[in-house]
């Protein structure tokens, strides 16, 4: 909320009116990214043949960035490569915004331009993209360092990475409802009072607590949903996986290339606005069948995966078919608190994890 009007309107002028939009980025930020811009993928009314990317779809032409800039320039008429980096010193997206520099000084090209949002305005890739596009800062925690105390601050990127969650998310139904850059952040104000209700109806609830009480024991944790929930759901089992690993524990995608079959006891998280969603339904059937226990996030309390899940978060919402909408944003927020519930549970059984430890796994690991 803090974002000057004046500072948002130029990238937000630039995401309307690209014909494709490149996302880059690591880790959560880029997880944060993908599941705002997904929802243009999924939207099939109101956009003008808005195509979006990333440098891992099958259909990316070319091995990287400057291969394919080549490529998309015959495409279309306006393309942006569209970054989220909260130190700006990430290496995915600074090799990304130093490929399409380097091709358009050499084509001199007009086609293409480039957004960042970060933290930290003096970084690299900050300074890359304002000279080719537009620079955004949304600031995270700032100095605050929590030890093994995470309620006020999250874990690392924790603010940050949820906040241009929102901001992302906001941008888009702004302009799929052709608002002006102004009305972002009314939806923002208005989306966080809902979604602080629904983290204060959920963070101490019984559900909370039994999802806590499961995780706290030697049990792995699988994570799956179809689309934009798959890109929540990887967005948490990266912090899950920063405490679980602790206890010699593993956190997997569902159907991911590592992912085992799971064994009695394991939880699994699963995300689906409908709840109707075929595979999602089929995960859960098999680690039922496995012994396991189901927790689902639905916007439909009477869904079938909502009766199938023996613990359910609903998060309902009116929305058209194919328009974007809200429930993936609250899932993320709504399960953000969970890897800090489980951090300060282990605390009182006497194993803290303050945050360098944390930091240091999370380093060498990504």
């Amino acid at each position: 909320m803090g974002i000057k009007k004046r500072e948002l309107a130029p990238l937000y002028e630039d995401l309307t009116a690209a014909d494709c939009v490149i996302c880059g980025g690591s880790g959560r930020s880029l997880y944060s990214l993908n599941a705002a811009l997904s929802q243009i993928a999924l939207s099939q009314v109101g956009w003008r043949n808005k195509v979006v990317l990333t440098p891992d779809d099958p259909g990316f032409p070319g091995k990287n960035m400057y291969d394919a800039a080549g490529d998309l320039e015959r495409r279309y008429k306006k393309t942006l490569l569209l970054m989220n980096s909260g130190s700006g010193y990430s290496d995915d997206p600074l090799v990304m915004a130093q490929d399409l520099a380097k091709y358009i000084d050499e084509k001199k090209s007009t086609h293409f331009s480039m957004g960042l949002l970060t933290s930290t305005l003096e970084s690299p890739l900050a300074e890359i993209t304002s000279k080719y596009g537009q620079v955004v800062q949304i600031k995270g925690r700032g100095k605050n360092k929590p030890g093994a105390e995470y309620a006020e601050t999250g874990m690392m990127g924790d603010i940050f990475e949820l906040g241009t969650l929102e901001l992302l998310n906001s941008m888009i139904e702004a302009i799929f409802r052709n608002l002006p850059v102004g009305e972002v952040f009314r939806l923002c104000e208005e989306e966080f009072q809902k979604v602080g209700d629904m983290i204060d109806a959920n963070v101490n609830s019984e559900t909370y607590t039994k999802l806590v009480d499961i995780m706290e024991k030697r049990t792995d944790v699988f994570l799956g949903g179809k689309g934009t929930g798959n890109e929540i759901a990887k967005m948490t089992g990266v912090r899950l996986f920063h405490i679980k690993s602790f206890l010699g524990d593993n956190v997997y995608i569902t159907r991911g290339v590592n992912t085992p079959h799971p064994r009695a006891g394991d939880l699994e998280i699963l995300l689906s606005f409908s709840g109707e969603t075929r595979p999602v339904i089929i995960w859960a059937d098999v680690l039922k069948k496995f012994g396991g226990t189901v927790f689902a996030i639905t916007g439909n309390a009477e869904s079938t995966l909502a009766k199938k899940a023996d613990l359910k978060i609903v998060l309902p919402e009116e929305v058209k078919p194919f328009t974007p909408r809200r429930f993936y944003t609250r899932a993320a927020y709504v399960l953000s608190p969970l890897p800090v519930r489980l951090a300060e549970r282990l605390g009182e059984r006497g194993l803290n994890l303050p945050e360098y430890i944390i930091s240091w796994y999370h380093s060498v690991t990504q």
